[in-house]
């Protein structure tokens, strides 16, 4: 069973886990995510970095470990994860790999109000839908035998993840595709009569 977090937003996480590597500053915290390519597997809103930070401390999850100062540029405060940063890191990071979570995208909530569209429209975006998703995957498979070729799998399962899901609904709007063009989709003549003016 989850457990109910202090903090629920994913770019804390992140955070915590980047301290979790070494102590850092907001903006190198923003960098690294951005080297690591962290940014393409959790929504990264660097203007709120700094909120999530100083949220992470008011929970004691990270601690100033430092104060630093280079030349004319303004100090920079660096945080290190504390103790209850690294035990809350690892529960959550339990939780989520362990516990399936409702999430809600806004394909599945156009999916749900999809008979508002005459059938033809929806097979007409439905195609265009599939080829960007074709696209997208051959994309994202080249990208990674790119990236297999210099890092270890390990730092690469959420890439595979993503592209296994855009192959997964690539299948499946093919599917319904077929079912909308055929015509063998159960009540779509009352979908039909819908738009009839």
């Amino acid at each position: 069973m989850q457990r109910r977090r202090k903090l629920r937003n994913p770019l804390a996480l992140a955070v915590l886990a980047m301290l979790w590597q070494k102590p850092m500053h907001p903006y190198e915290i923003a960098q690294t995510l951005r080297r690591q390519g962290k940014d393409s597997s959790t929504k990264i809103n660097y203007g709120s970095l700094y909120t999530v930070v100083q949220n992470l401390e008011k929970h004691g999850f990270v601690e100033v470990t430092d104060v630093e100062r280079q030349g004319n540029r303004p100090e920079r405060t660096v945080y290190g994860i504390t103790a209850d940063g690294r035990q809350e890191t690892t529960e959550w990071m339990s939780d989520l790999v362990a516990f399936p979570a409702k999430e809600f995208p806004v394909f599945e909530t156009a999916l749900s109000l999809l008979a508002v569209l005459p059938p033809d429209d929806v097979a007409r975006l439905l195609e265009e839908r599939l080829k960007a998703l074709d696209v997208q995957a051959a994309s994202e498979r080249g990208v990674l035998e790119k990236l297999y070729e210099t890092l270890p799998r390990l730092f690469l399962v959420e890439s595979e993840y993503a592209l296994h899901m855009v192959e997964a609904e690539a299948e499946w709007v093919r599917g319904f595709l077929a079912e909308v063009r055929e015509g063998t989709l159960p009540g779509i003549e009352e979908w039909k009569a819908f738009h009839v003016p």
